[in-house]
């Protein structure tokens, strides 16, 4: 009996053995297009492996760089239909670094959407709609800051300064605004009572059934005098 911890490594463990094997075995077969086609066999067995992925982008493009790593980068005359035969190269190839946006401000606790709004407000023609939409960027620093700071108490006060400090003075809150119009909840709506109330249709129905019972117990009683007269 033979284990699988004496058999061969496998380069990539997620496709199996067997992927392996039929890999290998495409180098021993002698004619080119047979080879061509047998591999290419093997890539849409790999990509039925994983259903999920086919319709990733360049997810072929990359099952046919996972063949010829198994292949050990030996597949003579086999070339994915890009046109480029993967090398060993391509493995020790690093990403290019993302340079991480560096934004200089004294007031991180308010968030980088605040500055994008300063800087909007400033660009604006003074009018209503500009005063507007300054009130709605101090309701935001306002719920912004009791995000961050839920144990001190926040003043309107101190959101008007911390606004014309960023602005440079350009920007002024109005003194008797309300800041808070993001910070209020919205009272819980009234439940209408589908059973508890009265119908008017049915008090009416109930009257006049009851009505109707008077007037044939009075009509029996006299039909029973004159049965006896």
């Amino acid at each position: 009996m033979v284990y699988n911890s004496q058999k061969e490594l496998l380069v990539i463990p997620e496709y199996g053995r067997n992927v392996q094997n039929l890999i290998r075995y495409a180098r021993q077969i002698p004619d080119v297009k047979q080879r061509q086609a047998f591999v290419e066999e093997v890539v849409e067995l790999m990509m039925e492996m994983h259903p999920q992925n086919r319709n990733l982008e360049d997810y072929r493009t990359k099952m046919w760089k996972h063949v010829f790593r198994i292949a050990e980068y030996n597949l003579p005359d086999v070339v994915p239909p890009n046109g480029i035969i993967p090398t060993p190269e391509d493995i020790k190839k690093k990403p290019q670094k993302v340079s991480y946006p560096h934004k200089d401000t004294k007031f991180k606790h308010y968030g980088y959407n605040v500055l994008t709004l300063i800087e909007k407000a400033l660009s604006m023609e003074d009018g209503p709609v500009k005063d507007g939409f300054v009130q709605v960027i101090g309701s935001y620093m306002k719920l912004a800051y009791r995000t961050w700071n839920k144990e001190h108490y926040i003043s309107d006060d101190v959101i008007i300064a911390d606004l014309e400090s960023i602005s440079g003075g350009k920007l002024k809150l109005v003194e008797d605004g309300n800041f808070d119009s993001l910070t209020q909840t919205a009272p819980p709506q009234k439940r209408r009572k589908r059973n508890g109330g009265t119908n008017k249709s049915d008090d009416r129905s109930n009257k006049n059934g009851g009505r109707r019972r008077r007037d044939r117990s009075s009509r029996g009683g006299d039909n029973f005098k004159r049965r006896r007269r």
